[in-house]
């Protein structure tokens, strides 16, 4: 039986992963536990929620530079409202989210109203968005609320020896709402037209212009809660969190399998682009003479396999 070359940037994706975490259960004792690789998800719970929101938006053939800037605007704000201003979880959270949201969707409106270009405007709102940090404190705020500690310090136990956080379960959560996204419902059937031929999807009838605004809308919605879930690690609201946060959404959305040019990819192919990410780094950890820049290294040279990869699957396709 043939495999669809359609399947083929996902299958690598995995084969990739799990020639990874082979290599890591041979070579270092204890890395073959259920343990470790909960931990890739509890680690990178905030960057699996941002990248799913960065993979509609690239599965369009657009791009959103903004989603590091917006993670940290929302870790300022609710800090802000939580510790100075005494706001309860229940609406500071929700306000935050809207905020994301609403950004996004101000920039998916500018880019479809105007005709302009996804890395211009999204580039506009880093600034903006990074701006707005220290228009609030040019200081880190620490959050000292109990429920908030109490929240983020949370382990749910799935059996003996292996738990995982509230980050984890939520990153699995919103997984699993865009995998039902993309392929069961008219906006992700729409998302993938768009990709393939903005023109022919607009032919067709379908909604192209509503749904460029609503994958910018998703992807801020994405950028805040991932802000959120990043306060549970950190406890603060920074202006320098998440610097180059976005570079990694694009480079595990890359890995995961999705073509740069637009439809073609899968949400579940970003999981693994993500989890992939943080194997490499959980491989230098457990090697212990390489320095932590290593890891920057290996993403840079598998992005460029990737690149390289995908341009010969449009090849083929053509």
């Amino acid at each position: 039986m043939k495999l669809n070359a359609k399947y083929l940037p996902l299958v690598a994706t995995v084969s990739l992963f799990v020639a990874m975490a082979t290599f890591g259960s041979v070579s270092y004792n204890g890395f073959f536990s259920a343990q470790v690789f909960l931990n890739l998800l509890i680690d990178n719970a905030f960057l699996v929620i941002v990248a799913v929101g960065m993979t509609f938006v690239i599965l369009t053939g657009g791009i959103d530079l903004s989603v590091g800037s917006v993670v940290a605007l929302s870790t300022m704000v609710l800090a802000e409202l939580v510790e100075h201003q005494h706001w309860n979880l229940g609406l500071a959270i929700p306000l935050v989210l809207l905020m994301g949201t609403g950004l996004g969707a101000f920039m998916g409106w500018l880019i479809q109203r105007f005709r302009l270009q996804p890395f211009i405007v999204t580039l506009a709102g880093m600034f903006l968005a990074r701006g707005l940090c220290y228009v609030i404190s040019i200081d880190s705020i620490s959050i000292t609320d109990e429920t908030y500690t109490a929240l983020a310090q949370t382990r749910v136990p799935l059996w003996p020896d292996a738990a995982v956080s509230l980050s984890a379960i939520l990153a699995v959560l919103v997984l699993l709402a865009a995998i039902f996204m993309a392929h069961a419902t008219e906006f992700g059937r729409t998302v993938y037209a768009i990709g393939g031929s903005e023109q022919s999807a607009m032919l067709m009838g379908l909604p192209v212009a509503r749904t460029t605004v609503l994958v910018y809308s998703l992807s801020g919605f994405c950028s805040a809660l991932g802000g959120v879930v990043f306060t549970f690690y950190m406890l603060s609201g920074y202006g320098l969190h998440a610097i180059g946060l976005e570079l990694d959404a694009i480079a595990a959305v890359v890995i995961g399998g999705t073509l740069l040019s637009g439809g073609v990819g899968y949400v579940v192919g970003t999981l693994f682009g993500v989890l992939a990410l943080g194997l490499i780094q959980t491989l230098i950890m457990f090697d212990g003479s390489l320095s932590s820049w290593w890891t920057r290294i290996v993403i840079g040279a598998l992005l460029l396999v990737f690149c390289v990869l995908q341009r010969l699957f449009e090849v083929r396709k053509k």
